[in-house]
């Protein structure tokens, strides 16, 4: 059995023929705060859905803390939540409501959810629907209903966008709190400035290409440097 968090084999992607994204990728990433980073349409958050499984590889095998995501689905999605970059959360439904769903979709007790709400100053909105917030609020109830019941794997596309100063604050200490208890996350950022401290190691995307540095340089300029390069797809070598 895998002993790292995620681990892909072999894995094929393309939404055409004539368009492929990936072909026979082999990753392992490892615990603590991971950053995903590439240019704009270089594949990262393909890559990031593939792991939350919203999308099925072609071909290969994703491991979630050493479960195949399509072969033993329910047991590895119990380790993970995902909060996409785009908060298309159901139009209708209240935030309440939405949150009450997640936790009966993972048996977990609803009376965690006013903590939650609380934590995120949704508390005066919690009975409007989604189509009624702004995009920061929207952010932040899709940061809510990742939080219920803290799964070990945090899958974070863009998790700081549309949110003040004093709310990114948080989040950030919430990803912190958590890889420092023994959880992990992935996440997406055009921000680098804000993880560079807290991130253990971050994977480049860009054009299928794709290099992991793990470790990440203990010196804070080399290290900011190298990852302002993966982000620019500066720093990959072909696989």
């Amino acid at each position: 059995m895998s002993t790292s968090p995620i681990e892909l084999r072999g894995v094929d992607f393309a939404y055409s023929r004539q368009a492929p994204v990936f072909r026979g990728l082999d990753l392992c990433i490892g615990g603590g705060l991971t950053l995903l980073l590439g240019p704009n349409g270089s594949g990262k958050s393909t890559l990031l859905k593939m792991i939350a499984g919203i999308e099925m590889p072609d071909g290969g095998q994703v491991l979630i803390e050493g479960l195949d995501l399509w072969r033993e689905e329910a047991a590895a999605r119990r380790c993970l939540a995902y909060a996409p970059e785009l908060p298309d959360l159901t139009p209708y439904a209240s935030i309440r409501e939405v949150l009450e769903l997640v936790c009966k979709l993972r048996g977990e007790a609803l009376d965690q959810i006013p903590a939650v709400l609380q934590e995120l100053d949704l508390e005066t909105v919690s009975g409007r629907s989604v189509r009624e917030l702004s995009k920061g609020q929207r952010r932040r109830a899709l940061l809510a209903a990742a939080k219920l019941a803290t799964p070990k794997l945090l899958l974070l596309d863009e998790p700081l966008d549309a949110l003040d100063r004093p709310m990114r604050l948080r989040v950030l200490d919430w990803i912190d709190r958590h890889c420092r208890s023994g959880g992990h996350a992935l996440v997406v950022s055009h921000e680098i400035e804000p993880f560079v401290a807290l991130a253990t190691r971050a994977v480049g995307v860009d054009s299928g290409d794709v290099r992991l540095v793990d470790p990440l340089p203990q010196d804070a300029v080399r290290r900011t440097a190298l990852l302002e390069a993966l982000a620019a797809g500066e720093a990959l070598i072909p696989r």
